[in-house]
C-alpha cells in the first residue's frame, strides 16, 4: 500500500516542486506541505475525508479552515483538488516526496538520528559535519529518543543506514556467531 501511495504522490510533488522552483517559492511550499501533510494526518480529518456522505466540498472547507494562514491560494486550489479527486490521503507521501526534490536541487539530505537520549546541538554539527564529509552534501540533522536502543545510535540519511546501536552490534555478532 505505501508504494501505491508513493506512485500516486509523485506526479503532484514533481508538479508542486516545478511549480515551487519556478516561482521561486521552496521554503513557502515546504511549510505548506508540512502543515497540509499534519492535517490530512490527523484521526478526524482523516475520518472526515473517508465519509462517503460528507461532501468533497464541504471536506476541503474543513481542511483549508484549520490551515488558516498557512496557505496560499494555490495551496487552497491544491487541496481542493486533491479532496475532488478523492487523494487528500496521500498528502504526507507528497510532502516528504516534495522535500527529497528540493533536497537534491540544493546539494542537502536529511539525516535522522535514533538514540536512548536525546542528542545534544553541539553532537548534531559533529555528525552534521562527518556526515557531510562522507556525503558530500550539506546534512541536516533531526533526532528522535528511543530508549530501546540501551546506547549508540542509528543514523539514517536516504538509502545509507549505520546502526551503531548496542542491540545493532549484538544481532551482527550473533549473526556472526550463528547464533
Amino acid at each position: 500500500m505505501a508504494a501505491e501511495k508513493t506512485t500516486v504522490a509523485r506526479p503532484y510533488a514533481e508538479a508542486l516542486f516545478n511549480r515551487a522552483v519556478e516561482s521561486k517559492k521552496l521554503d513557502q511550499w515546504s511549510n505548506a506541505l508540512a502543515l497540509l501533510s499534519t492535517v490530512a494526518s490527523d484521526d478526524q480529518v482523516a475520518t472526515i475525508n473517508a465519509n462517503p456522505s460528507v461532501e468533497r466540498a464541504r471536506v476541503a472547507d474543513l481542511v483549508i479552515s484549520v490551515c488558516g494562514k498557512g496557505l496560499t491560494a494555490e495551496g487552497k486550489n491544491l487541496v481542493k483538488l486533491l479532496v475532488e479527486n478523492d487523494r487528500l490521503d496521500v498528502m504526507p507521501e507528497i510532502a516528504d516526496l516534495y522535500e527529497a526534490l528540493k533536497n537534491e536541487a540544493q546539494g542537502a539530505i536529511d539525516a535522522l538520528v535514533i538514540a536512548p537520549y536525546a542528542i545534544k546541538p553541539a553532537e548534531q554539527k559533529m555528525l552534521a559535519a562527518a556526515l557531510k564529509k562522507k556525503l558530500g552534501r550539506e546534512v541536516r540533522i533531526t533526532s528522535e529518543v528511543d530508549p530501546d536502543l540501551m546506547g549508540g545510535a542509528i543514523i539514517r540519511a536516504g538509502n545509507l543506514v549505520i546502526d551503531g546501536s548496542v542491540s545493532g552490534q549484538l544481532r551482527k555478532l550473533a549473526t556472526e556467531l550463528g547464533i
